[in-house]
């Protein structure tokens, strides 16, 4: 019998998918049930006649948890580390790729491939780190353009 028309692959790759919509599906209402909850506390200090600080307003109504970064370099440290990540992780593909073609030769080659996709993924990664480290702002540019 043939890897990938297997019973078995198929149930893996939907349960693989169903994970990943799952997922998605979870941190968007995690999200709206957040935001409507500060909008419900707005409205009930609102009601009852509370001062609002614009300070906590603002931060209630926030759209993330963190703030923006004032400097891209800022994010210099976060792509590296997601570049070495991503880069590693293709590395542990291909190897996996090479014991899977052992007992399922027809699976090398595509394994192969997606971990050399990786590789080149994690290796965007690290090139875009290396190019925000010699990112210079322009002088005289507004800081906000809203």
């Amino acid at each position: 019998m043939h890897l990938f028309n297997s019973l078995p692959a198929a149930i893996v790759a939907v349960a693989f998918w169903t994970f990943v919509a799952v997922s998605a599906v979870a941190g968007m209402k995690y999200e709206f049930r957040k935001r409507q909850l500060a909008m419900e506390s707005l409205r009930v200090a609102i009601e009852h006649g509370q001062p609002l600080e614009p300070g906590v307003v603002e931060k209630l109504l926030a759209r993330d948890g963190g703030s923006q970064p004032d400097d891209p370099r800022e994010l210099q440290p976060y792509l590296q580390i997601g570049g070495i990540i991503t880069t590693a992780g293709g590395v542990g593909v291909g190897i996996a790729g090479f014991f899977v073609g052992l007992q399922y030769p027809l699976a090398k080659l595509p394994m192969l491939g997606a971990g050399a996709l990786v590789i080149c993924v994690g290796v965007g990664l690290l090139l875009a780190a290396r190019a925000l480290g010699r990112y210079q702002p322009r002088r005289g540019a507004p800081e906000n353009v809203a």
